[in-house]
């Protein structure tokens, strides 16, 4: 299926309106509940074809960050082959103690798997605490590419950047249907 389609469908599925707080502390009355769309086998299946195309040569595992990018990870993982690991915001406490759960990501070269980004701020406290466990981490893909904020940080870190979508071509996509 075309990207317009999938811009289509991932807007009709997951687009809300009000008044949302967003994780940098903005308000915005525009939202995308990204677990509309990855609950979604159909159009997670979409995303991971159309994402996959934009994996990194080279790229050795691909990072998840709890809880929305494991969901996308995984169905890229599917589809590329690429092994998955899976990464919490802290490390557990117990057990294994890991930070990044599923395949060893020290000496690897990392892919971290987001589903919308709009600061990035928790992607570089995740590709820090990588590093410290040892992976290569180069770069960042995500679904939605919500504010140019998130780029200029994860660029300014050293991270490549790579989004399915911006936000207003998904916003552009709606407004030319109808």
């Amino acid at each position: 299926m075309d990207r317009e389609w999938l811009a289509n469908k991932i807007y009709e599925t997951a687009h809300l309106t009000g008044s949302f707080k967003l994780r940098s502390g903005n308000v915005s009355n525009d939202y995308f509940d990204k677990y509309l769309f990855e609950s979604n086998p159909v159009l997670l299946n979409e995303i991971a074809e159309h994402l996959s195309k934009l994996i990194p040569s080279g790229t050795e595992v691909i990072a998840g960050l709890e809880m929305g990018g494991i969901p996308v990870a995984t169905a890229l993982s599917l589809k590329s082959g690429i092994p998955v690991a899976f990464v919490r915001k802290k490390a557990k406490e117990y057990g294994t103690c890991k930070l990044a759960e599923g395949i060893d990501v020290n000496g690897k070269t990392v892919c971290i798997i987001e589903d919308v980004v709009t600061t990035g701020g928790q992607i570089l406290l995740s590709a820090a605490d990588l590093r410290n466990a040892g992976a290569n981490v180069v770069s960042v893909l995500c679904v939605i590419e919500r504010e140019p904020q998130g780029r200029d940080n994860l660029e300014s870190d050293g991270l490549s950047f790579f989004s399915l979508f911006k936000m207003e071509e998904l916003l552009e996509t709606q407004l030319k249907s109808n």
